[in-house]
């Protein structure tokens, strides 16, 4: 408010809050490596680098003629066994076989039927399915190419609460955040959205000697697969312990010998000038110390250049 000729503002002591800017890419927080688990060409390929998928939908698939023919001989095999099993027990009822010779075949047929169940699961396994919704991010081969359980076929990543944002904060800022607080992200052509903050790691980084969050987008129509690489802005409104007094920049007279501000407010009706404490200065507010149980500082924030005052004890 204005008082003969001065503008008046009363300030109350509040807990200091920090407005951390920071930049960063979108990323995906993880990709999965897709891998066929025996060897044999690839002739089906149903997805492309880009293309969005949904769970259990086929991904890619393995030429699967000698898989299907090492199942049929495994089964075959298993078939013969539990026939030979019946022969030796009409034998053995009629002391023409031994125990023994009824053990081994009883053995082969444990064998061979678990020869038959590892036939049937790399036929199975010539086939990708999507482990989830998601993209494929890349894809690192063509149809024909002989593929191995080594090879990486087809690099995904989920669509669903997997997009992040890298942000380096200093030591200092590092203990103003903590996991699963709020932030906002400007992201360009959509504005602001929400998220928040998914991972605070223990340690710096060697190097830099800063600490690499990570804050994660929501799941929304503007977080599509194709914000990815793009670049963001991160605001994080970090709250600290410390009370402070948050007065406009142009409120300050000067600095006194001692570091103190000196500022212009009014008391008892009439204005006077005090020192304070300086807790910190930014481009817009100057922050002086207070406790949480300060009382309110009516302070001249404009036209205190034009009086004349007198110091004041606080």
């Amino acid at each position: 408010m204005f008082n003969e000729g001065y503008q008046l503002a009363q300030i109350d002591a509040e807990p200091y809050t920090k407005v951390i800017k920071r930049s960063g890419k979108v990323d995906f927080k993880r990709t999965v490596n897709l891998s066929f688990k025996t060897a044999g060409f690839l002739t089906q390929l149903d997805v492309d680098e880009g293309d969005i998928f949904t769970q259990k939908q086929r991904l890619a698939a393995l030429d699967t003629e000698e898989l299907t023919a090492e199942k049929n001989a495994s089964y075959a095999r298993l078939l013969q066994a539990k026939r030979n099993v019946n022969r030796i027990k009409t034998l053995l009822a009629k002391n023409l076989s031994s125990q023994r010779e009824l053990d081994d075949a009883l053995t082969a047929i444990d064998t061979t039927r678990a020869t038959f169940r590892v036939a049937q699961y790399n036929l199975n396994k010539a086939q990708i399915f999507a482990p989830f919704d998601g993209v494929v991010v890349s894809r690192n081969t063509e149809l024909g190419e002989l593929q191995s359980p080594s090879k990486v076929a087809l690099q995904v990543a989920a669509l669903d609460h997997n997009l992040i944002v890298s942000v380096a904060l200093t030591g200092e800022e590092i203990s103003l955040v903590h996991v699963n607080q709020k932030v906002k992200i400007h992201l360009s052509h959509y504005g602001l959205i929400d998220g928040k903050i998914s991972k605070i790691p223990a340690m710096a980084d060697s190097r830099s000697h800063l600490f690499n969050i990570e804050v994660l987008l929501p799941a929304t129509r503007f977080t599509r697969p194709l914000i990815v690489g793009q670049l963001a802005q991160i605001l994080i409104h970090a709250q600290s312990q410390d009370f402070v007094y948050r007065l406009p920049i142009e409120a300050l007279n000067a600095v006194d010998g001692d570091g103190n501000a000196l500022i212009a407010v009014e008391k008892n009706g009439k204005p006077v000038q005090q020192s304070h404490g300086i807790y910190k200065i930014d481009n817009e507010y100057l922050y002086l110390l207070a406790h949480e149980n300060s009382t309110s500082l009516a302070v001249i924030t404009q036209g205190w250049n034009k009086l004349s005052l007198t110091k004041s004890e606080q």
